[in-house]
C-alpha cells in the first residue's frame, strides 16, 4: 500500500480497497479446511445466579490451528556410490548434481535449490510449498511458496547438514467479551495474521439461554451477523462465516491469552531500556546519547502497551523500533512478537526493487531507469493488446506506478489489480500476465497504484543480472547488510514476486533506513551509490486527483496528495511548528520504514492494523513526530 504525504490521509483509501489478495486466497484456503480450534485455559467460575446471563461469559476466548509445513527440521543430502539423496521428516529425494547446482524436489512437499562451494558446504535456499488450491481437503503450505536462504554444512561420510525453519502457517481467532459503557455486551474478533474479524471492530452480543448471537450495524436495529452456541463449560461452537466454517473457541486465563494483549496483563510498568547489541551490525546506545527525550520514549512504548485491543480502533502495533545517528536506541515489540521472528512487510518489500536496482546497476548490470522494459522483457513472439505505447514503457514509470497499464489494484474490475493477476490460473507467469494487458493511458501520464509494476522490476532485474530474484536479493542486501532468517515470495513458476510481501525480521528492515541515510553504505560496505540515493528519493511523480483522474471526492477513498520517488514515498511530519521531509516505504497493516534525513533518524513500525489505514497511517506522525521529534531539543 502506499504511504501518503499526510500520513493521516491513507486511511481512507485503504478502508475501501478490496481485501489485500494474499488475504482472500488465505481465506479461500481456510474455508477449504476442516476448521476446529482449540486452546488451553478453563472457564472462570459461575457469576451469581441473579447476573445477567452474559456475564458468565465475559473474558477472551481463543481458537487456532497450525496449517503445519509438510517438511521441517533436519535435512541431510548423502553423496552414495549410486548417486545422491537427501531426506527430511521421513521423506527422501533421489537425484543428481548438475555440474555444481544442487537440486532436488519432495514431491511438492519442499524442494531445495542451491550450489556446491569451494568452501565444501551447499548454500542455497529451501523452497517452501504454496498452500493447496480452493477445495482441497488437507491445510498444509503458505499462500505463494517461500524462500529462504539454506546452508548446508559438511557432516564427515559424504553428507551435509542443515535445519529447515519453514514460515508458520496458521489462522488465530481471538475474542473478548465484555460489558460496554451502556451496559450493552459487547463481542470483538482478532485475528493477528490477516485481521478477519468478521466485518466490524465490535458487536453487540445477545445471549438467549445456549445462544450467542454477534450484530452489527445500526444499534436500533442491528443485523445478526455471526451466531455461536455454548457446548459446555469453556466451549463456544461459532458460525464463522468468513471461512464458511463452524470454529470451536475456548475460554482462556489472561496468561493463556497473553498475546492477545500488547504486553501480558500484570506487568511491572514499563522502563525505557537500551537495546541489545546482537552482533548483527547494529551498534547500541541509549536514546539521550543521540539526542533523544528517554522519558517521551517511554510515554510512548506506555501508550502502546495500555492500548486496549478489542477497542472500535485499536492500536495493533507489533514492533517499534528507531535509530538515530547510526545507533539501535529503542526496539520494542509487542503482541508476543519478538526480535528473531520475521514480519509480513507487505508492500513496503517494493521498495526493495529500486535498492537492488540501484545496486544492480553499481554492480555493472545493463540496466537503467530509462530501460525500456518491453524490449528486455517481451521475448518471443508479441504481447496480447498489442499498442505502440507499450514500446516506451520504462522501468521509472514502473517505479512510479504511471506506466498506463490497465492496472489498479484500488479497482477490482481493472484487469492488472493485483488480486485479479494473482487468483487467475490461465497464466501462471505473471510477468507475462502483466506484459500482455491493454494500455489505459500514456506511459508517464496517469498515476495508479499497480503491484503488478514492482514486480515486473523483479522481472527486469531477474533477466539482466541472469540471477534468481531472492539469489539476487541475498547477494545486493540480505548479505551485505547482515540479515537473520527471511522468506521471498515466489510466483507460481518459481521465479521471485516483487509485488511485495516478504518476511524479515523489523532490526533488518530498518537497517535499509540506515544504508540510505548514510548515503548508500552499511558499515562502510558500500550498497547502493550515493547519487542513486538522491535520484531514487527525488520526487518524480505527482499523486493528485489530477494524475489520478479521480474526483476530489474520490481520491480522498484511496490517496493522500503527494509525490512519489522511485518506490520510496516522499512526506513530510510536523513538529514545533516545523516540517521535515521523510522517505517511506510502507506496508498495509502498518509495516513502515521511514526515514528523516534531516535528524539522521529512522524508524520501523510493524503491525497487524490490516485495512485499516485511519489508524496505522497516523503512526509515523503520532509517535516521531507529536512525541519523538517534538520532545527534541529545539534546532
Amino acid at each position: 500500500m502506499r504511504e501518503p504525504l499526510a500520513p493521516s490521509a491513507e486511511p481512507r483509501r485503504s478502508i475501501r480497497r478490496p481485501p489485500h489478495p494474499t488475504m482472500r486466497r488465505w481465506l479461500a484456503r481456510a474455508a477449504a479446511c476442516c476448521l476446529v480450534l482449540s486452546g488451553g485455559g478453563g472457564l472462570a467460575a459461575q457469576q451469581a445466579a441473579s447476573a445477567p446471563r452474559g456475564d458468565a461469559l465475559i473474558g477472551v476466548w481463543k481458537g487456532e490451528v497450525r496449517f503445519g509445513p509438510p517438511l521441517a527440521g533436519e535435512l541431510t543430502v548423502r553423496r552414495l556410490a549410486s548417486g545422491w539423496s537427501a531426506e527430511i521428516g521421513g521423506a527422501r529425494a533421489a537425484f543428481r548434481p548438475a555440474g555444481d547446482s544442487v537440486r532436488f524436489d519432495f514431491g511438492g512437499r519442499g524442494a531445495f535449490r542451491g550450489e556446491r562451494l569451494q568452501t565444501g558446504e551447499i548454500a542455497g535456499f529451501w523452497v517452501q510449498p504454496a498452500a493447496p488450491g480452493p477445495g482441497a481437503n488437507v491445510p498444509g503450505g503458505v499462500l505463494q511458496p517461500m524462500a529462504t536462504p539454506l546452508v548446508l554444512r559438511a557432516a564427515g561420510g559424504g553428507r551435509w547438514r542443515g535445519t529447515v525453519v519453514p514460515l508458520e502457517d496458521r489462522f488465530t481467532l481471538y475474542l473478548k467479551l465484555f460489558r460496554g459503557p451502556d451496559g450493552a455486551l459487547v463481542g470483538a474478533f482478532r485475528n493477528p495474521e490477516a485481521n478477519a474479524v468478521g466485518g466490524a471492530a465490535q458487536y453487540r452480543v445477545r445471549v438467549d439461554g445456549d445462544s450467542v448471537r454477534f450484530a452489527a450495524g445500526d444499534t436500533a436495529r442491528p443485523s445478526v451477523v455471526h451466531a455461536a452456541a455454548l457446548t459446555g463449560p469453556g466451549r463456544l461452537r461459532l458460525d464463522w462465516r468468513p471461512i464458511g466454517r463452524t470454529l470451536e473457541l475456548t475460554r482462556q486465563t489472561e496468561e493463556a491469552a497473553a498475546d492477545f494483549f500488547p504486553r501480558p496483563p500484570g506487568g511491572t510498568a514499563y522502563a525505557y531500556r537500551r537495546p541489545p547489541a546482537t552482533g548483527d551490525g547494529w551498534e547500541t546506545a541509549r536514546a539521550r546519547d543521540v539526542g533523544l527525550d528517554e522519558a517521551a520514549l517511554e510515554r510512548t512504548v506506555r501508550r502502546v502497551i495500555s492500548a486496549d485491543p478489542a477497542a472500535r480502533r485499536p492500536l495493533l502495533m507489533h514492533s517499534l523500533l528507531i535509530a538515530r545517528h547510526g545507533k539501535l536506541v529503542l526496539e520494542e515489540y509487542f503482541y508476543g512478537t519478538g526480535r528473531g521472528q520475521p514480519h509480513d512487510v507487505r508492500s513496503a518489500g517494493k521498495t526493495f526493487a529500486s535498492v537492488m536496482l540501484g545496486a544492480a546497476m553499481r554492480r555493472g548490470a545493463p540496466l537503467s531507469p530509462d530501460t525500456r522494459v518491453y524490449a528486455l522483457l517481451a521475448g518471443p513472439g508479441p504481447a496480447a493488446n498489442p499498442d505502440a505505447r507499450k514500446e516506451r514503457i520504462t522501468l521509472a514509470h514502473l517505479m512510479t506506478h504511471t506506466s498506463g497499464l490497465a492496472c489498479d489494484d484500488n479497482d477490482p474490475d481493472s484487469p492488472g489489480n493485483e488480486g485479479t493477476m494473482q487468483s487467475q490460473s490461465a497464466q501462471p507467469d505473471w510477468w507475462r500476465h502483466t506484459l500482455d494487458l491493454p494500455v489505459a493511458h500514456d506511459p508517464g501520464t496517469r498515476y495508479a497504484y499497480c503491484s503488478a509494476g514492482p514486480n515486473l522490476v523483479g522481472g527486469a532485474l531477474t533477466r539482466a543480472t541472469g540471477t534468481w530474484l531472492p539469489e539476487l536479493f541475498a547477494r545486493t542486501v540480505a548479505r551485505p547488510l547482515g540479515f537473520g532468517r527471511w522468506y521471498w515470495n515466489l510466483q507460481p513458476t518459481g521465479e521471485g514476486y516483487q509485488g511485495g510481501g516478504a518476511y524479515l525480521r523489523p532490526r533488518d528492515l530498518l537497517k535499509i533506513g540506515q544504508v540510505y541515510l548514510d548515503g548508500g553504505t552499511w558499515r562502510g560496505r558500500r550498497i547502493v551509490d550515493s547519487a542513486w540515493v538522491r535520484l531514487s528519493t527525488a520526487p518524480h511523480a505527482q499523486v493528485s486527483p489530477e494524475t489520478t483522474g479521480l474526483s476530489a471526492e474520490d481520491f480522498g477513498n484511496f490517496y493522500g496528495r503527494g509525490w512519489d520517488g522511485w518506490l520510496w514515498h516522499l512526506g513530510a511530519l510536523t513538529a514545533g511548528g516545523r516540517s521535515y521531509r521523510t522517505w517511506a516505504a510502507t506496508g498495509n497493516g502498518g509495516q513502515v520504514l521511514v526515514v528523516v534525513p534531516e535528524l539522521d533518524l529512522a524508524a520501523v513500525f510493524t503491525g497487524a492494523d490490516y485495512g485499516w489505514g485511519g489508524i496505522w497511517g497516523r503512526w509515523a506522525q503520532e509517535v516521531l513526530g507529536d512525541q519523538v521529534i517534538a520532545a527534541m531539543p529545539r534546532r
